[in-house]
């Protein structure tokens, strides 16, 4: 009997990706604007924006397996979620409500570790549902979600932010009960869960990191993972303010320009997934990888005396959105399909960690840059940080990843 995707499963689960999508794409684009009205340094204020990654290497990684050994009446994943959300929720509508660079320090601490509890419950629930020869596609309706969540926050947020600096924080903490009101009212984890009761085997965290860097195809896989998040991160971080300071255009503007990523994004998620199954998750992954880098290089040479430096960005930006879709559709997939039998959630839980590792890395030291070089070099830097990437990537050969289209 064939097995099929539950498209409708699948797309109320991504609503826990949007609430995820639009709290970072919110964090990003506006917290180092309010970090800035206390601060002048862009490193501190990018070590300041690295601390919910500090979380997920400890945080995340422990719920994420501590979730896989609990049995309650609402099942493994939600009792973190029920916590998570709602509390994230609440410290994201208080951050716009500090009264001084300590409470605001606060606000988002706890804001970040609220989302640290229930973010890896939420992405261990998609291969919880689903069948393994499906998860690509889901992977694509999930992220399709979370691109929804972007635009909102570049596009509602930008808007919102000329009237008030704390409104796009409201906003996401609205979204933020809406998508949990639909995931805990929607997703009965003992009903939908596939194999509820026969849950892989247990693995410690640290057995798992040394497992994953033994095979050098996972290990080739994982510091290209790390490299391209360190380029798209540091970028996405700082655009705000290289927009009003390079530039010279209003922050909002700049938030706006953002968005062009997220809609190109959210139109080719599932196209990037469908691509991904035709000529494999690899090889969809490089050309991806290849494109950033042209673009971000095409960016570097637009300069501020041109009047149309924010058309042509946001024309780049839109097929940077493509370039991204066919990685980041494609590379948690490919990760799965190198997992040996019983170690998916620890490879997913490797994967995390790498990502978190880039996001911790890569503000401060794009920070660090700018304040040395100036803001000019900043897309020279992502670009750097992608060809390390594709350098990577032509390194990866796994037949497991080839036998489930990876190639």
């Amino acid at each position: 009997m064939e097995r099929k995707l539950d498209y409708r499963k699948t797309l109320l689960l991504g609503f826990g990706f949007f609430a995820i999508s639009i709290t970072w794409s919110v964090y990003n684009a506006f917290m180092p604007v309010l970090l800035g009205n206390f601060l002048e340094s862009s490193a501190l204020i990018g070590f300041i924006m690295t601390i919910d990654n500090y979380f997920a290497l400890f945080i995340q990684p422990a719920v994420g397996f501590y979730s896989d050994g609990i049995n309650t009446r609402f099942g493994r994943r939600m009792p973190f979620i029920m916590i998570g959300m709602p509390l994230a929720a609440v410290f994201m509508a208080l951050i716009p409500n500090h009264f001084n660079l300590t409470s605001l320090v606060i606000f988002l601490v706890l804001m970040n570790l609220s989302m640290s509890l229930y973010r890896s419950p939420v992405i261990a629930l998609m291969p919880d549902i689903t069948y393994m020869e499906h998860r690509s596609k889901a992977n694509s309706i999930i992220n399709f979600m979370g691109g929804i969540g972007s635009l909102i926050a570049y596009v509602i947020g930008s808007r919102l932010f000329k009237y008030g600096e704390g409104y796009p924080f409201y906003l996401s903490a609205v979204l933020i009960v809406i998508a949990f009101t639909v995931l805990f009212m929607n997703i009965k984890e003992r009903r939908d869960v596939i194999g509820y009761e026969k849950a892989e085997e247990k693995r410690d965290f640290v057995t798992g990191v040394k497992t994953a860097l033994k095979d050098r195809n996972t290990t080739f896989l994982l510091f290209a993972i790390c490299s391209w998040f360190i380029g798209f991160n540091g970028v996405e971080t700082f655009f705000t303010r290289y927009g009003s300071l390079y530039l010279g255009v209003d922050p909002s503007v700049s938030a706006f320009t953002l968005s062009f990523i997220s809609l190109s994004f959210l139109i080719f998620a599932i196209p990037a997934g469908l691509i991904g199954t035709k000529i494999g998750k690899r090889n969809t992954i490089r050309i991806g990888v290849a494109g950033v880098i042209a673009l971000m290089i095409a960016v570097y040479f637009v300069k501020p005396g041109n009047p149309n430096a924010i058309t042509i960005i946001r024309g780049l930006f839109l097929l940077v959105g493509f370039s991204w879709a066919c990685i980041n559709i494609n590379s948690y997939p490919l990760v799965a399909d190198m997992s040996p039998l019983g170690l998916l959630g620890t490879y997913t839980g490797v994967y995390y960690l790498f990502s978190s590792i880039a996001n911790i890395v890569s503000p401060p030291l794009l920070g660090l840059i700018v304040d040395t070089f100036g803001f000019s070099i900043m897309f020279l830097y992502g670009a750097f940080f992608f060809i390390l990437a594709f350098v990577f990537m032509t390194m990866v050969k796994d037949k497991r990843a080839e036998l489930n289209g990876g190639e």
